[in-house]
């Protein structure tokens, strides 16, 4: 009998948590014909979470007003929000009968909102964005603290870009067009039209930010043809168990004070950690939440620590993610809490 083909993981199938919330890539990596702000894509990752259980459903989704406010009293922001994203294009790589191809999208549809301060909103995604998302394979999972701590839209892109990608075996860069990423980042066609202007006000501030507070270092490298930078080389990878830790505590402060003990620190960047080119790709994202769950109680980032240390020497695994569970299971059995 034939083997049958193995079926992608379909991001619909993917789910939130108390943490986390769950966004498909081609909504990660879309280029906004018309430019959103850090508020309007904070709450349209809330729509979208909201939605998830029957994304891909033709259905009315209902959502809490005071949800989408968060700390703000008024309405008017969500009101105003809620009106960009409805007039809001965007351009969406897709496949297309197997051939590459970009899809134009309006990101929501029709809704009714109740004047009540403590009223509802409620709302329809697009069919043709359902069928994107019901076709979606990749994804990236957004941690909702570092959503709501990121302070803009450019922080906010990045980070997201860094969470669809970090998962990717065997590869931690990509090059992008400088038309590309200024697209993909929505830089308002007319600003920051240098490199020298898109990188002090842009790129600089969002890599400081999602090395501070996120799992990941990033780095954003200009590339040249000739004398004119055309393209970026965009890197990252998976931070060691005290940078992970760092950047929890960092989470857990005011943001008073936060940027300058982010430039503080602009400058010590973490080196690529030795071990990652030793055991391949850091682990993935799931690997983690799977320790935490089969193991509650133990640090899973200091178990990482003493499994490295374990493995230094040794020849290199594999499956570095099995091989850090094996590790893991031996050592809860011979460390029981």
């Amino acid at each position: 009998m034939a083997e049958r083909p193995k079926t992608a993981y379909r991001t619909i199938d993917a789910r939130p948590n108390a943490q986390s919330l769950v966004k498909p890539g081609e909504l990660v990596d879309l280029v906004e014909v018309t430019p959103l702000t850090l508020a309007d894509r904070r709450i349209y990752n809330q729509l979208l979470e909201n939605a998830w259980d029957a994304i891909d459903k033709p259905v009315t989704h209902v959502i809490s007003k005071s949800d989408l406010r968060g700390s703000h009293n008024s309405n008017d922001r969500v009101g105003t929000s809620i009106e960009r994203l409805m007039s809001a294009i965007v351009k969406v790589r897709v496949t297309h009968e197997g051939e590459d191809a970009i899809e134009r999208v309006q990101l929501l549809g029709g809704n009714i909102e109740t004047t009540r301060r403590d009223g509802v909103l409620e709302y329809e995604i697009p069919p043709r964005l359902r069928k994107v998302i019901k076709d979606s394979t990749v994804f990236a999972r957004l941690q909702r603290e570092v959503m709501f701590a990121l302070s803009s839209k450019y922080a906010l892109t990045l980070y997201e870009m860094i969470q669809k990608r970090g998962n990717l075996r065997y590869r931690s860069s990509e090059k992008f067009t400088l038309e590309d990423l200024r697209g993909v980042l929505g830089v308002p066609k007319g600003k920051l039209t240098s490199w020298s202007n898109l990188k002090l006000r842009a790129i600089d501030p969002a890599v400081a930010e999602v090395n501070m507070l996120s799992d990941y270092v990033v780095e954003i490298a200009p590339v040249k043809t000739g004398r004119r930078v055309t393209h970026i080389e965009l890197k990252w990878w998976r931070k060691d168990g005290a940078g992970t830790v760092e950047a929890e505590r960092e989470l857990t402060f005011s943001k008073v004070g936060r940027k300058a003990r982010m430039q503080s620190t602009t400058e010590e960047v973490r080196p690529r950690p030795a071990w990652l080119d030793r055991m391949g790709a850091a682990l993935r994202t799931e690997t983690y939440e799977t320790a935490r769950l089969r193991h509650p109680g133990f640090d899973i980032y200091q178990i990482e620590k003493e499994w490295r240390a374990w493995a230094k020497g040794k020849e290199a695994p594999r499956d570095p993610d099995r091989a850090y569970l094996a590790f893991f299971r031996s050592f809860a059995e011979n460390n029981p809490l």
